[in-house]
């Protein structure tokens, strides 16, 4: 469905015609105009006239029209076609979910395509708007802020997963340890998994960044150099904290695995010194319990107390040494 439509003159927004043809030579009649169109989840047919009156690439319509895209730039004879992945993070269910948003820019048009309900387009037009001197600068000033308000997204989304991180950091290396070990090892996984979701976003798109941030690309001023940079370099200090965040969480996982190993062991000396202490006076019993006539000590009158005694001070001194070597 097409969400807005709307011709920009001297970065002001004015009324223009309904008809897509008749809006864009009416914006190329003018060279401070520019006609811009929003359309949300667009189907095959609502998206064909925007292709037939603009000459949008058949490929490129392709990927807008299927989304499941990697951040990239395309570049074709009448237009640039950009793909970009803005990220929302749920706090109530801790998770990253990415959807997806199209870029064409051509001879005084710009036409997006947005694929879900996180693209920030509707916030981004109305700053645009209200900042006529940025607007001014056509189609690259569009692209310059859409690119600029997903990659600073981008920063709040990886600071949000520096908080949970840290909080999974106590879980991990809380001292009491009465935590469910297969719980927060599904907890480290899940939450890996959202870092990956995050990166499948932001690394792929450093490569259009950074030629958009250099020249010769078509239909970019080369005055917006300087300002794709500023996002490129925004995406790389995004991109470091997700690979700190990669590492921090294999290190968690690795370390969580070796606690649970420390714990096994001592489980297995605390089972192994019971046994022991257990098998002494099962020993004397057995022995003493065999049917035989001749046996020492069988007939005398203390032999009972002092096999008593003589278990007692083994599974006591068994006991002791033990403890001072830490198995209890």
């Amino acid at each position: 469905m097409i969400v807005d439509c709307a011709i920009y003159q001297d970065g002001r927004r004015t009324d223009g015609p309904d008809d897509f043809s008749e809006a864009l030579d009416k914006a190329r009649a003018s060279d401070d105009a520019f006609l811009w169109i929003g359309l949300h989840e667009p189907s095959e047919r609502e998206f064909d006239l925007v292709r037939h009156e603009f000459g949008l690439h058949p490929l490129a319509v392709e990927d807008a029209l299927r989304a499941h895209q990697r951040p990239k730039l395309e570049v074709y004879d009448d237009s640039l076609f950009a793909v970009l992945k803005p990220v929302v993070y749920e706090s109530n269910s801790d998770t990253v979910s990415a959807d997806e948003l199209m870029i064409f820019i051509g001879d005084s048009f710009v036409v997006t395509v947005r694929h879900g309900d996180s693209a920030p387009l509707a916030d981004v037009r109305s700053r645009l708007e209200a900042d006529p001197q940025i607007l001014a600068h056509g189609p690259t000033a569009v692209l310059y802020a859409i690119s600029d308000a997903v990659v600073d997204h981008y920063i709040d989304v990886a600071g949000e997963l520096q908080v949970d991180l840290e909080e999974l950091e106590t879980e991990v290396f809380a001292p009491s340890g009465t935590g469910d070990s297969s719980n927060t090892a599904a907890s480290i996984y899940t939450f890996k998994r959202q870092v990956l979701e995050f990166r499948r976003a932001t690394g792929p798109l450093t490569a259009p960044m950074t030629r958009l941030a250099g020249a010769g690309v078509p239909f970019v001023h080369q005055e917006a150099q300087p300002f794709f940079r500023d996002v490129a370099d925004h995406l790389t200090r995004v991109n470091e904290q997700v690979e700190g965040l990669d590492r921090l969480l294999s290190d968690i996982l690795s370390a969580h695995l070796a606690q649970m190993g420390v714990r096994q062991n001592d489980d297995m000396r605390k089972i192994s010194a019971w046994a022991a202490m257990a098998a002494v006076p099962t020993m004397v019993a057995g022995i003493y319990g065999m049917n035989f006539d001749h046996m020492p000590e069988l007939h005398w009158g203390w032999t009972y107390p002092a096999v008593i005694l003589f278990m007692t001070v083994a599974v006591v001194g068994l006991h002791r040494q033990f403890k001072r070597r830490g198995w209890l």
